[in-house]
């Protein structure tokens, strides 16, 4: 990524509180070409992506057809997420989007936009958006 997007990232993470822990793993996208595979391409990241979620673990698919939420109902959900004892993963896909038994696993389907979003405005997007929702919950200006 560049290193616009690494401090975009790095810099909303960091504002983070401590009852929010956040990482991010990144995974490398399967190989395309012109004349490529795509389901085999997108089987091989979802295979990935199920072997780096953690047992137990919910799943957030971030998905163009998921439900799109305001900010105040993103700061609701993350509340209810943070009460229920359950670590989550929001996974994001390849250029082709998610393989469909990673889709199926997700017990959430979010859509930040009907848009196509390219990965790097995607990863500050959501960083950026779970920080302004934790302000909502602790009352903090930041959100006005």
């Amino acid at each position: 990524m560049p290193d616009w997007v690494e401090a975009g990232y790095a810099e909303y993470a960091k504002r983070m509180p401590r009852d929010v822990m956040v990482e991010m793993v990144e995974l490398p996208l399967a190989l395309r070409s012109k004349n490529s595979d795509i389901a085999g391409a997108m089987k091989k990241e979802g295979e990935a992506i199920l072997a780096a979620v953690g047992k137990g673990e919910q799943i957030i698919a971030l998905e163009v057809k998921g439900k799109p939420w305001t900010t105040e109902q993103l700061a609701e959900n993350l509340a209810t997420w943070k009460m229920s004892g359950f670590n989550y993963c929001l996974l994001i896909g390849g250029p082709d989007g998610l393989a469909p038994e990673v889709s199926a696993l997700a017990s959430v389907k979010w859509s930040l936009s009907p848009l196509t979003l390219p990965h790097p405005l995607v990863r500050i997007l959501v960083i950026e958006q779970l920080y302004r929702a934790c302000t909502i919950l602790q009352n903090h200006p930041y959100h006005k």
